[in-house]
């Protein structure tokens, strides 16, 4: 290629130059010893993907699982919040230290670095990229049975970085109940079979919403399209997640690890036993 910078660890292209299949895969902090990666992607913003995360750590820290959380998504970090975790993170000479929450799930995340919350992001690109790199390398994430990455939507340099660094065991795909959104979605997919990641299974969020009155379940985004999509792509769907204002509060108030009943404790007990 005419405009190669020959920098093949930020590129996800198969030119002539790469004879051989390359290992990018970065090695984590000495002090961390992670037995199963899982990154939960979307093909696009606004479908929950971050509250997904969270409820699914939160779900298998119950299973008395040790559990990390690596909010990938550096220019919108949500992951702390949702945890009630707003302290600084603080190092060591052995790497950065984790902060903690309450039920015991290790969190990385930008916002436990920068002096105020609300301070934006306005990096670009590659230096992104490589802070999301050091959540991996720098920090002392110590024995963890599943770290969880948030990813932030689309299939950008973020995206790359996770898939090429981080030994990723699988993605679990979270969408939405509208043809747009499932055309998206399939964008995100291909990107992981592209990198020889497997995927988990999908999830629909906003799939219904239960009536507290009668209990019925009302569409609200219309039908679910998601077993066709997942028929399509021949994968399988985890679950349907309903529309919960308690899920939202929980969220708010930073008490994601009280919320229940928490419905994706079959996806963790699915995952945990895969």
């Amino acid at each position: 290629m005419s405009d190669c910078t020959h920098d093949c660890s930020s590129c996800g292209q198969s030119c002539g130059e790469r004879t051989e299949p390359q290992d990018l895969r970065k090695p984590a902090n000495a002090q961390s010893h992670i037995k199963k990666v899982i990154a939960v992607v979307s093909g696009k913003g606004g479908v929950g993907k971050s509250a997904v995360t969270c409820t699914l750590a939160a779900a298998m820290a119950r299973r008395g699982k040790k559990v990390g959380v690596l909010d990938a998504d550096i220019t919108g970090p949500s992951v702390p919040q949702a945890f009630n975790v707003h302290q600084r993170a603080q190092g060591s000479e052995d790497g950065i230290l984790p902060a903690v929450t309450q039920g015991g799930v290790k969190l990385m995340s930008l916002n436990l670095l920068i002096e105020r919350e609300t301070d934006p992001v306005v990096w670009r690109g590659p230096i992104i990229a490589g802070a999301v790199e050091q959540f991996w390398t720098d920090v002392v994430w110590g024995e963890l049975d599943y770290l969880f990455v948030d990813m932030p939507p689309g299939t950008g340099d973020v995206p790359l970085t996770v898939f090429q660094s981080l030994p990723v065991d699988g993605v679990v795909v979270v969408t939405a109940p509208q043809a747009l959104v499932g055309m998206i979605v399939t964008k995100a997919v291909r990107m992981a079979e592209m990198m020889n990641v497997p995927v988990l299974g999908l999830v629909e969020n906003y799939s219904f919403f239960r009536c507290p009155d009668c209990g019925g379940e009302h569409p609200v985004f219309g039908p679910s399209t998601i077993d066709a999509l997942g028929e399509s792509l021949s994968l399988p769907v985890l679950a349907k997640l309903p529309i919960d204002p308690a899920l939202a509060r929980a969220m708010d108030a930073g008490q994601v690890e009280g919320y229940a009943p928490n419905p994706l404790d079959q996806v963790a007990e699915r995952l945990d036993n895969a």
